[in-house]
This record gives C-alpha cells, sequence and structure tokens, in this order.
C-alpha cells in the first residue's frame, strides 16, 4: 500500500495521566438484564420488519433517518487510548485531517477532557442522537473493542487505527493513516459484517454491557483451585468442564483469548463459535466447534461459591448460583475495511505465516 509522507507538527498536550477510572455512580441504575436484552431483540425484530417495507436504513435510529437525509458533511466519532502519549498525538493528527477536509468530529469524552478539547468538539455517547457516518478507534484491539462498546446496536461502521501491539481488529498502521483517511472521505471502503455474543445472566446477576465481539469467558477467582463448568448446547448436556476456565468465542475472537488458550483459528466470516476449555484438568478434553444459531448454558460450581465472568475484558464477579444463557447477538459490529488489509494479511503479519 502506498501512503502519502506528510510532515506532521509535534502536539503539546497538557494532561497525560488518568483522572479517575472507576465506574459511573449510575452504572447499575439499568433495568434487570433479562427485560433489557429481550427489549433490544424486539426492538431488531421491528427493525427488520420496517426495512421489508422500505422503513428506516440500516443501523440508524429515527432521528438519525431524518438526519442521514438531510445532511451533506461527513460526521465521524472518534475514540482513542487516552492515556498513552503516542496515542494522543496521533489522536491529533487525525483531528487535523478530518478539520482540513471539512469533516464534523465528535470526541470521545475522555479524549475531550484530557486533550483540553472540551470547547472546540462535541462529545459523543451512547445516547447521541446525532447521524454519525463512521467511528474511529484509535489504539490497540482493546480501543477497538471499548469503541464497539459505546456504538452498540447503532451499526455505525468502525475503522481501526493501530497504536498497539498485535492489532488484528485496528489493521491500520500509522504509516498507513493519510491514505486510508483519504480513501474514507472519498468513500472508497467495504463493510465487513463481525457476528457478536449476547449473555444473559440468570436472577442476581448483572451485566452493564452484555455484548461480546471477541468472547464470553468464566474464570476462576481464586489463585489455587479450579472450578467446574456444566455446559449445555440447544438444551443437551455437553461436558462438565473441571478446568481454570471456559471462552466461549466467535470467529473474530480466535485469534485473542481463544488462540492463548489452545484453541483454533477461525476465518471472521465463519458462521460458528468455539468452546475452549482454559488448562483443564482431563487431557482428552478438547475445543469444540459449533454452529452460531446454537445456544448455549453454562452453570459454574466454584469452592468460593463465585466465580468470574468476562465479557470482551469487562469482569464482572457472579455468585454461584447465577446460570448463563449465551447466544448470538441481534446485530453485527460493521469493520471498515481500506485497500489490501485483510484477516490473512494480519494473520501473515503477525504471526510470521509464510515468511
Amino acid at each position: 500500500m502506498q501512503t502519502k509522507n506528510k510532515t506532521r507538527q509535534d502536539k503539546t498536550i497538557p494532561h497525560l495521566y488518568p483522572k479517575d477510572c472507576r465506574r459511573r455512580p449510575d452504572a447499575f441504575d439499568e433495568p434487570p438484564q433479562k427485560r433489557r436484552n429481550l427489549r433490544i431483540w424486539e426492538s431488531y425484530r421491528n427493525f427488520a420488519a420496517n426495512k421489508e417495507k422500505g422503513g428506516r436504513p440500516e443501523g440508524s435510529f429515527p432521528e438519525e433517518a431524518a438526519q442521514k437525509d438531510n445532511k451533506t458533511a461527513m460526521t465521524i466519532a472518534v475514540f482513542g487510548n487516552w492515556y498513552k502519549r503516542s496515542t494522543l498525538e496521533e489522536v491529533a493528527h487525525v483531528l487535523d485531517f478530518m478539520e482540513s477536509r471539512g469533516v464534523e468530529v465528535l470526541l470521545a469524552q475522555e479524549l475531550r477532557d484530557e486533550m483540553n478539547l472540551r470547547e472546540k468538539y462535541a462529545p459523543y455517547s451512547s445516547d447521541t442522537k446525532k447521524y454519525v457516518d463512521f467511528a474511529l478507534s484509535i489504539g490497540g484491539d482493546g480501543t477497538f473493542l471499548y469503541t464497539a462498546s459505546m456504538i452498540g446496536e447503532r451499526s455505525i461502521p468502525i475503522l481501526g487505527i493501530n497504536c498497539g501491539r498485535l492489532g488484528f481488529l485496528a489493521d491500520v498502521q500509522t504509516s498507513e493513516v493519510d491514505f486510508v483517511l483519504d480513501q474514507l472521505v472519498q468513500n472508497n471502503y467495504t463493510i465487513e459484517q463481525r457476528q457478536q455474543l449476547m449473555v444473559t445472566p440468570s436472577y442476581g446477576g448483572h451485566i452493564e454491557h452484555p455484548f461480546a465481539l471477541n468472547e464470553v469467558a468464566v474464570l476462576k477467582q481464586e489463585l489455587s483451585s479450579m472450578i467446574g463448568v456444566e455446559a449445555s448446547v440447544n438444551g443437551e448436556l455437553l461436558n462438565y468442564y473441571k478446568a481454570d476456565g471456559l471462552v466461549i468465542s466467535t470467529p473474530t475472537g480466535s485469534t485473542a483469548y481463544n488462540l492463548s488458550a489452545g484453541g483454533p483459528l477461525m476465518m471472521p466470516q465463519t458462521k460458528s463459535l468455539i468452546l475452549t476449555p482454559i488448562a483443564t484438568h482431563a487431557m482428552n478434553v478438547r475445543p469444540i466447534v459449533i454452529p452460531d444459531d446454537w445456544s448455549i448454558n453454562l452453570r459454574v460450581k466454584s469452592r468460593s461459591h463465585s466465580y468470574l465472568l468476562s465479557v470482551d475484558g469487562r469482569s464482572y464477579a457472579m455468585k454461584e448460583d447465577v446460570t448463563l444463557h449465551i447466544e448470538k447477538a441481534p446485530y453485527t459490529v460493521k469493520l471498515v475495511q481500506i485497500g489490501n488489509n485483510s484477516f490473512i494479511k494480519s494473520l501473515k503479519d503477525k504471526l510470521a505465516w509464510g515468511m
């Protein structure tokens, strides 16, 4: 891929340390989890029906649909790893580029605060009503997962700029940024759909954001004792795992926790899910691949009578009597692909295949 060489000016960033990483005070004021997930399912059933009848465009709310018909300038939401200097410098460069092209920018609240840009850029939040064409995730794959959680069911396409290490999701390198952004504003791109998981705990459990692009994992909390995980698929008992944990991964997440636990790599377009035990007690227990339209139910047994639930790295402590229902989410995450970036190219680059 050819890139345009462009001299960048160093940005002076006054404050580079996180201020307050605690949860919002109102983080647990939402309705019960099961009721919330059912509402999401119902909204998407209605959405599909309206689409067949020529209703609102895909991935937009009613207010956004009207805005899309009337708007002329492109609007982009920018997210970034706000506690790393290198990432903030890249954010500053992207903001300058977008300003030179007349692109309207909504900036993540953490970036507005960290870079003292509260007066210049409007914030993006999960309840933003404005129509957004694209979201930029500037950081690593963790930042990309955070961006996907902030976008939620709005189906805004996400472009990942890699300022981290591996970068299977954020696959645009900083040396390619100017070329890629130029292609983006000229609408030279393709969209790739990535399936998600939705996890619903039984009564007594609560998850702030129940959707996972990479994986859902149940893990032991204490250092020494393993846990028992009773896993059923489509109502039939599959196995009782005695292990340090169990990872349920999407094809997108096959390069993440699943890979480090010994699970298989899968092409992102594969319509499957992977169940991979972590440090299993039995040598005859191996990862298994199932169709992605199957449901999974998990019941955990632990000496501490509790376990850890990880949803794309967001951790929640659960009591032993809380069971989990996992299924395919009602909406996908849209990835922007530009140029010759592809999953196979990422495998060769990151894992040194074909060398």
